[in-house]
């Protein structure tokens, strides 16, 4: 946990938890990221977010120039998942009850701005302090078969459970993760890949669209072997931050946050980014 500890400046870290969200509120986490790290970056104030979506895919704006986004659009729909399109590029991820969403929004130290590398590792070592043992070495590689392969893709004996990506914002960057933690894994590769199928003919597998394989990728609960619950996870990252590093975690201020003016007036123009790039759909 050494390289953690560098992570925070300030003592007291904000810990928003959305819980799951359904579809009339799946623009909001992605506002609240960009007013978060923006907030990080002006205040030296950093942040961890939890989030889930009930049932959808989240395209990244690659997955929009696709050669027929409508055919790809109607297979999800059909296998049940409502869609949104991200504020961030990349490739598509399946959002539900059994996947968590993570973000560790920090500022920029002065000058001194992290590296992209350096903010990839730092949450793989997040990770690797929650949940690894000698039986489960959690390694940081792409798997380009899965969906939104990636070269800090986490798996386990070889099998995809998470992929990190991050946003930067002004002074403040927010380093985020998806952790596939249970329910069926198997379904939601095969969506993802028959919306490729679907959506790209042809060119499935080509121009940077990943030929998804639905076995490269597993749950962290079937990888360990044990039951797993969303909130067991949450604990789990919660406390090793705590048993590792002089923070407190400070879960009351942020709902305080929200109705301020400046937060209102910032999240309603992040909102109405998120509906301007979501017209896609219509």
């Amino acid at each position: 946990m050494t390289n953690l500890k560098q992570l925070f400046t300030k003592n007291t870290v904000f810990l928003y938890d959305q819980l799951c969200l359904t579809e009339k509120d799946y623009f909001l986490p992605f506002a609240l990221t960009d007013t978060f790290t923006t907030f990080s970056g002006i205040n030296q104030q950093p942040f961890i977010h939890f989030w889930q979506l009930d049932q959808a895919m989240i395209l990244g704006m690659k997955d929009t120039r696709v050669t027929d986004l409508s055919k790809g659009l109607t297979s999800l729909r059909q296998d049940g998942y409502k869609v949104v399109i991200r504020n961030a590029g990349g490739l598509g991820v399946i959002a539900d009850v059994g996947v968590l969403n993570v973000s560790l929004i920090l500022p920029n130290l002065g000058d001194k701005k992290m590296s992209i590398d350096e903010a990839y590792t730092y949450m793989w070592q997040w990770i690797k302090c929650a949940f690894e043992d000698s039986d489960h070495k959690i390694e940081a590689f792409e798997i380009t078969e899965s969906y939104c392969p990636g070269t800090f893709d986490l798996s386990i004996h070889g099998k995809k459970f998470a992929g990190i990506a991050q946003r930067r914002v002004k002074d403040g960057t927010a380093i985020m993760i998806y952790l596939s933690i249970n329910g069926d894994q198997q379904k939601r590769g095969e969506s993802v890949r028959r919306f490729y199928e679907a959506s790209l003919q042809e060119d499935f597998g080509k121009n940077g669209y990943p030929p998804v394989d639905p076995t490269v990728m597993a749950n962290l609960e079937d990888l360990l072997q044990k039951k797993i619950t969303v909130d067991d996870v949450k604990k789990r990252l919660i406390s090793v931050l705590l048993d590792n590093t002089p923070i407190t975690m400070d879960s009351r201020t942020v709902p305080e946050l929200l109705n301020s003016k400046w937060f209102t007036t910032e999240i309603e123009k992040q909102r109405n980014k998120m509906k301007q790039r979501n017209q896609l759909l219509d």
